[in-house]
């Protein structure tokens, strides 16, 4: 069935129906595409543009449609030209001629639209809720891990000390955002174009507003040029979509760095790895690695459509059937990285002797050394130069800030004194960290807090 070949004197040839073809990909709307035509007709109805009984055949022949198809009695044929029409072919033949009612004030254009916008707000709401559990398994952690200290980097130098709870709530801030780009990308999503038609409206009596009403969106369209040629909502979550792959690429890389014979911070789960076919030894973080290396598909996809819409004349042209395959790929990538990342994180052990010695030997405490001699009267910038030497010294002679005689300090600065070793001391340069969003235990639990308290809204 096609519901164009009326102007047509010859039939497409196979290779041209299998180009223009999109039902391979858009039958994953089937649900969506009944739904907006089960409140479309029911608008017909209402407004009188068609009879009541015929809408309600409509309405009973769609739903049957819906009930078969999801208990495996009716099989979408793949041979049709997409799923509008192929199941406007079968309420047709189901019904007769009440079947062909249905397209009445209605173009596909502002049908795959309604389609693509239902279907993406049910998915923003999937990921959202994958991100709000990987956040939840991380604030978990993170409040667990609150007091064992890590190095903190800068250019992936050791630069201060911090613990292994605040570092993840690094992460876990980022996806908080992220969950606030998901909603803003919902709200601005919520508005429905069917009524747009083909580009222009229609000249029949239709109450959009009742359209809208049964189908759950917040408002409708302003204009029907914009209402069919608009994909700013699929450039919009495919972007959100890349920004949470940054998030879960960055964590990646570490948990890769962490994971080697080098770092030994933590130790994957079994059940998250993989060995090698000729290394017996091996145990490869190859979750953290394909999470990393998806990103780039997901980006590849925001390109796409932002490369397919940039040169488009309004108003709609067959290029943007191409947006909901890149979509539909960017979300199952997203999803699937993210339940993956939320095992594994919520199943690695932690090496604290590890991290805690990594901390102590690469001179972390340095920074505290010198706000020592600040507190003791000496203008920063001399303290820097100061403590820059005791590092020297404590290089060449291969031992740690905490292990330097206090006679060596004095010599290069008198104003040293043992409570020195306590200023510097791993457990006092974290806890004194008490500013809001600082490591120190006291703050880093009111940022947990804060978290929950998000979560807990959600």
């Amino acid at each position: 069935m096609q519901l164009w070949k009326g102007r047509f004197k010859k039939e497409l040839s196979k290779t041209t129906n299998d180009f223009n073809s999109s039902i391979s990909f858009d039958s994953r709307m089937y649900k969506e595409d009944i739904e907006g035509s089960i409140a479309h007709a029911t608008m017909l109805g209402r407004c009188g543009i068609i009879k009541e009984e015929e809408a309600n055949d409509i309405v009973k022949g769609l739903k049957g449609i819906l009930a078969d198809i999801e208990n495996g009695t009716l099989h979408i044929d793949m041979e049709a030209e997409d799923i509008h029409t192929f199941i406007e072919g079968e309420l047709t033949k189901r019904i007769g001629d009440n079947g062909k009612r249905l397209h009445t004030s209605r173009s596909r254009n502002d049908q795959v639209a309604v389609d693509i916008k239902l279907y993406l707000k049910k998915e923003v709401v999937n990921v959202k809720n994958l991100v709000v559990g990987l956040i939840k398994v991380i604030a978990d952690k993170a409040e667990k891990y609150s007091e064992i200290v890590m190095p903190g980097y800068t250019h992936l130098q050791r630069a201060q000390p911090i613990t292994f709870g605040h570092h993840l709530l690094a992460y876990g801030e980022m996806l908080l955002r992220d969950v606030s780009r998901l909603e803003d990308c919902l709200k601005r999503m919520d508005e429905m174009p069917l009524g747009s038609c083909a580009l222009a409206g229609t000249t029949y009596p239709i109450d959009r507003t009742i359209t809208a009403e049964l189908l759950g969106f917040d408002r409708i369209t302003n204009n029907s040029l914009d209402g069919v040629s608009d994909r700013d909502y699929c450039i919009e979550f495919a972007s959100v979509l890349s920004i949470i792959m940054v998030h879960l690429s960055r964590f990646s890389e570490e948990i890769i760095i962490w994971n080697s014979n080098e770092y030994r911070f933590i130790e994957l789960d079994d059940s998250y790895s993989t060995g090698s076919s000729i290394m017996p030894q091996k145990k490869n973080p190859d979750i953290a690695e394909l999470v990393r290396g998806k990103t780039g598909r997901v980006y590849g996809a925001l390109m796409s459509i932002l490369t397919t819409m940039k040169g488009l004349p309004l108003a709609y042209n067959k290029d943007m059937q191409e947006d909901k395959e890149l979509t539909f790929d960017a979300i199952d990538t997203t999803k699937g990285c993210i339940l993956l990342f939320t095992g594994m994180i919520d199943t690695m052990t932690f090496n604290k002797e590890v991290m805690e010695a990594s901390a102590k030997n690469g001179f972390t405490n340095a920074t505290d050394a010198a706000d020592y001699l600040v507190n003791h009267g000496i203008p920063f910038r001399d303290a820097h130069g100061i403590i820059g030497q005791l590092v020297l010294l404590c290089i060449e002679k291969n031992i740690s800030l905490d292990e330097l005689p206090l006679e060596e300090y004095k010599k290069i600065c008198p104003v040293f004194e043992n409570d020195i070793y306590e200023a510097i001391s791993l457990k006092t340069c974290v806890e004194k960290r008490l500013t809001k969003g600082a490591p120190g235990k006291a703050a880093m639990l009111e940022e947990i807090k804060i978290c929950e308290a998000f979560l807990s809204e959600e």
